[in-house]
């Protein structure tokens, strides 16, 4: 196998690895290196990751090796090129990669690409989304929860779905007043929990659920997986997958799919597209928007 062909297949040998972001700086670094990975010591792979030696030997573990020297057996046996210490290219930078081929960041953009295609024949049977939307538009007020990595798509529901539905409540901060939340939105008259939640889950996540259940709120999922700790807790659960090839997961699969639900929560809600003009009417009165 020449050098060209080594970053590719090194590649694949850590897709679909649900690796921490050390971990993936780690994978992302062996491929940098391809020429040399399989004859580089864990002392090396730290140094040039910048983490410490048991960090690389989590990440063989993490891999399914017994520790770095299996890993490195391994990386021998895929053919990556020996002898030369130096040189060989880094893929993404136009050296050393086989011509046509896509670069690292290009390999990101593609497999988010194909994430989003897998979304869209999910959504080919609607009834999921047609029954979270209907639990979720007859809440009020509607919870709409997302910590950590998760914050943001619940943000990013939050905002639009407050320009359609009476009553949207953001939990996006963990702590002892997150359960407090909870049961008063339930106090208030909520039937429904949302919830997004994404690698890596949360403790706290579960934990708010169960309060929401104690509480006699239905759950609504949005994950990057059924087998999310949260769907054991939760009513209907709404999955799209998440970009793992990067130092840190990307999101467009369930950022996507929030924006179809919120599209059949407007769907279900009678009042919407008044709510909508409402709101242009005010903006334009108020000229918050630049254009």
């Amino acid at each position: 196998m020449s050098p060209d062909d080594s970053g590719p297949r090194l590649l694949r040998l850590f897709e679909g690895r649900r690796l921490t972001p050390a971990q993936r700086r780690i994978a992302h670094c062996l491929v940098q290196h391809a020429a040399q990975a399989a004859f580089l010591s864990s002392v090396e792979v730290a140094e040039l990751a910048g983490v410490s030696q048991p960090s690389v030997t989590r990440f063989a573990m993490a891999l399914g090796f017994d520790g770095y020297p299996a890993l490195r057996r391994r990386l021998r046996e895929l053919g990556a090129p020996g002898g030369v210490r130096s040189g060989g290219g880094v893929p993404g930078s136009g050296a050393g990669e086989a011509a046509g081929a896509p670069n690292e960041h290009q390999r990101a953009v593609l497999a988010e690409i194909a994430n989003l295609q897998r979304l869209a024949g999910a959504l080919a049977d609607p009834e999921p989304i047609v029954r979270a939307a209907r639990l979720l538009a007859a809440s009020r007020p509607l919870p709409v929860l997302g910590l950590r990595a998760a914050a943001a798509q619940a943000r990013g529901f939050a905002y639009f779905a407050a320009k359609v539905h009476p009553d949207v409540r953001l939990l996006d901060e963990g702590g002892t007043m997150l359960a407090d939340r909870i049961e008063q939105a339930s106090s208030a008259g909520a039937s429904t929990l949302l919830c997004f939640t994404l690698p890596r889950h949360p403790a706290e996540v579960t934990d708010a659920l169960a309060v929401a259940r104690g509480a006699g709120l239905s759950v609504v999922t949005v994950a990057d997986s059924a087998f999310t700790p949260a769907a054991a807790l939760s009513d209907v659960v709404l999955t799209a997958a998440v970009g793992t090839t990067l130092v840190f997961d990307t999101a467009c699969g369930p950022m996507m799919l929030g924006r179809v639900l919120l599209e059949a929560v407007c769907d279900e809600l009678p009042a919407a597209q008044a709510r909508l003009e409402a709101f242009e009417v005010s903006a334009a009165a108020r000229e918050i928007f630049a254009e």
